[in-house]
């Protein structure tokens, strides 16, 4: 293949990747019918809140209505902070894009009474689904049905991002955590 062949792949690629990430981010809104810059939608679609901490990846602390929260993320699972540095960078990564005022439509409890719940901003857009975008997080698929995340993983995946930049476990945090016990 030529020079230019290489090259024309790669756009390609790199166009695919990016429309998949633009119906990835807008779809959701499409189909929930969310009015993105509506707070008072909140009584239907989560509480409002005030992130307190950010553990790693996809455990938060917030405090709702004066109740504190400790709430894992819905539909994702991140890297363990053992698994250096993939860990640590997604854990940075939720830091970095988190406001200090979120939405948290809760789903769940799960068996550590954590709640689980999808973690939106002001303007309606999902952190779980951006950690999953980002390739910061791998969707969890024993405790995910929902089509928004495993399309965003397939397009963190095509276009190698975060932890699909290589091969590992860390990849699948479930079998890290199975093989640490």
């Amino acid at each position: 293949m030529s020079g230019s062949g290489i090259l024309d792949v790669a756009h390609h690629r790199l166009t695919l990747f990016w429309a998949l990430a633009l119906i990835g981010l807008l779809v959701p809104w499409a189909l929930t019918g969310l009015d993105i810059g509506d707070w008072s939608l909140l009584d239907a679609k989560g509480r409002a809140c005030t992130v307190a901490s950010i553990h790693d990846g996809d455990t938060l602390r917030a405090v709702c209505d004066g109740e504190r929260l400790q709430v894992r993320l819905y539909c994702i699972d991140a890297p363990e902070m053992s698994q250096a540095p993939w860990g640590r960078e997604s854990r940075d990564y939720l830091r970095r894009m988190t406001p200090g005022e979120v939405a948290i439509r809760i789903h769940d409890t799960d068996r550590y009474g954590r709640k689980i719940g999808e973690i939106l901003t002001a303007d309606g857009a999902s952190l779980n689904l951006a950690m999953v975008s980002a390739g910061q997080a791998a969707v969890y698929p024993r405790y995910c049905q929902d089509p928004r995340f495993f399309a965003a993983e397939r397009a963190a995946r095509s276009g190698g991002l975060g932890i699909w930049s290589s091969a590992g476990n860390h990849q699948r945090p479930w079998d890290h955590r199975r093989g640490s016990r």
